[in-house]
């Protein structure tokens, strides 16, 4: 039977890695990597990057590149779930192939997942569905990862929730659409069009901070913090400027309120 494994390797540094993961790598004959194309090579590359510093010896694994399906990003309000879903299945006709074609029955497999595969990542999610169809049989297990939400707040040293009060995890679409009632730590995930800037506006007594981060865990990585108001306009600006120079941009932020509490 074909084994599966589902990684988590952090936010881009090689130390991220758990120890479980680093027994996850050194057990697998075949690592799969997307390819999202020459913007984001840096992607694949820190990926080589921490096969190379858990696994010196590269004949013992092989590597699989492949390019991973375009999704319609313009797509918008009703539009915007199918266009997900019409992606997630060429994902899955890829997977299925992949597997089927590069993991011998004997063998075992892995995906290299950014972060934690269990938040927001689709992963887990397209493993089952080629599962599903019944075309290729294999088992796969999960092994957790440092998100990028723990690495946000680990190098703003500060905690993701404060004593007896919730913390929301989000994105950005739906924060544009209001603050979330009785949350006053809320963790903002793929904001493609920074939905904290109506909030800095309506925000002149300063009552809301922000711990914002790009690039966490590699090289470029760009950290900014403060009250909203005052840290807004410096965030769009580096956020821009970063864009600019690399042709793409991960980011996540933690927006605070009633800070002096």
């Amino acid at each position: 039977m074909r084994k599966i494994h589902v990684i988590g390797i952090g936010a881009g540094d090689p130390d991220h890695l758990t120890l479980q993961a680093v027994k996850a790598l050194r057990s697998t004959e075949v690592f799969f990597v997307l390819d999202k194309g020459e913007e984001k090579a840096d992607l694949v590359g820190l990926r080589r990057d921490i096969l190379a510093a858990h696994l010196p010896d590269p004949a013992a694994y092989r590597l699989v590149e492949a390019r991973d399906p375009e999704r319609d990003r313009k797509a918008e309000g009703a539009a915007y779930s199918p266009a997900v879903g019409d992606w997630r299945s060429r994902r899955a006709d890829l997977y299925e192939r992949l597997i089927a074609e590069e993991v011998g029955e004997d063998e075992s497999g892995a995906f290299l997942v950014w972060g934690d595969p269990a938040l927001y990542d689709s992963t887990l999610g397209i493993l089952d569905e080629v599962l599903d169809r019944g075309t290729v049989t294999f088992t796969y297990d999960v092994v957790p990862g440092i998100s990028s939400v723990s690495a946000l707040v680990a190098r703003h040293r500060t905690g993701l929730n404060r004593v007896a009060r919730p913390v929301q995890i989000t994105t950005g679409r739906r924060l544009a659409e209001g603050f979330p009632e009785g949350v006053d730590d809320v963790v903002v995930m793929l904001d493609a069009h920074q939905a904290f800037r109506r909030y800095a506006d309506e925000d002149p007594d300063q009552d809301l901070y922000i711990y914002w981060g790009a690039y966490i865990g590699t090289p470029d990585e760009i950290l900014v913090s403060g009250p909203l108001a005052e840290a807004g306009p410096r965030i769009e600006q580096v956020r821009a400027e970063a864009r600019e120079r690399k042709g793409w941009i991960m980011d996540t932020y933690l927006l605070r309120r009633h800070p002096r509490e």
